[in-house]
């Protein structure tokens, strides 16, 4: 990345042939592959390097206008769609839209939240922020990095500030419904409420009608329970015949051994 005195962001691309999988070996030489486009532009696919890459997209987002460098070329571009990789962060496209500086153009502009809520300092309510970009129609060189929304006003719980409450520009114009809500406070609303409504859940899920067409299954699995619990003591049999224990018919065995008295 490049700055000219007149803060002019400039960035350097190369023509690029491979494309699909093919391409993806010029990420290991720390490229990031792209594609430029816009009206009245053929679409062309394009590698920069990933650290020039980084260093300009910090300052200027999607907002601020880009020069890229193509071969003899200066392409005035807007920074859209950086895809990132889900775990690394890593940076793996990106879209340029070229754009005509002397025509408006419409972009999505983030919303910077500034300074402090008395709903929220002193009367503990919570902040919600509904609304984080705006669309915004001007001259490219002209698109805020940012539009501001002072939460000073906001001095109770319930109220909310909306697209028409925001300051007015002359170097640009918002497109956004202005019935549309940007942020408000709420009350506080206490976390204990949570458990109670799992704990009444519960039953809901012990008592659940059984399905059409399982009901005869479940009765017999109840029988079939109660049958294994009578079932028990006969099965701990065997278990008695192996214990010491003299075996219950021995003295009748011994009874022919007697002599009958003599009359």
């Amino acid at each position: 990345m490049n700055k000219t005195t007149s803060d002019k962001l400039t960035l350097e691309v190369k023509n690029r042939e491979l494309t699909g999988k093919k391409a993806k070996k010029l990420r290991k030489e720390g490229l990031v592959l792209a594609n430029i486009y816009g009206p009245e532009f053929k679409s062309q696919s394009v590698s920069v390097d990933s650290k020039a890459f980084a260093k300009t997209y910090r300052t200027a987002r999607e907002t601020a206008v880009v020069y890229l460098k193509l071969n003899k070329d200066e392409v005035p571009v807007l920074i859209k769609n950086v895809q990132k990789h889900p775990v690394t962060d890593m940076i793996l496209h990106v879209d340029f839209r070229k754009i005509d500086l002397k025509k408006k153009i419409q972009t999505e502009v983030p919303i910077k939240v500034v300074g402090a809520s008395e709903a929220v300092s002193q009367k503990a309510g919570v902040l919600l922020i509904q609304s984080k970009t705006v669309l915004v129609e001007a001259l490219p060189q002209n698109i805020p990095s940012h539009i501001e929304v002072d939460i000073n006003i906001i001095k109770d719980i319930g109220q909310e500030i909306k697209v028409g409450d925001l300051k007015k520009s002359n170097q640009y114009e918002i497109k956004t419904s202005l019935e549309k809500v940007v942020v408000s406070v709420v009350e506080h609303k206490e976390e204990s409420v949570t458990p109670d409504t799992t704990a009444a859940a519960a039953p809901e899920v012990i008592t659940e009608a059984p399905v059409e067409g399982e009901e005869g299954t479940s009765a017999k699995t109840e029988e079939t329970a109660a049958t294994q619990e009578k079932d028990k003591p006969t099965e701990a049999k065997p278990e008695t015949k192996g214990k010491p224990s003299k075996p219950e018919g021995k003295p009748t065995q011994n009874k022919p051994t007697t002599p009958a008295p003599k009359k």
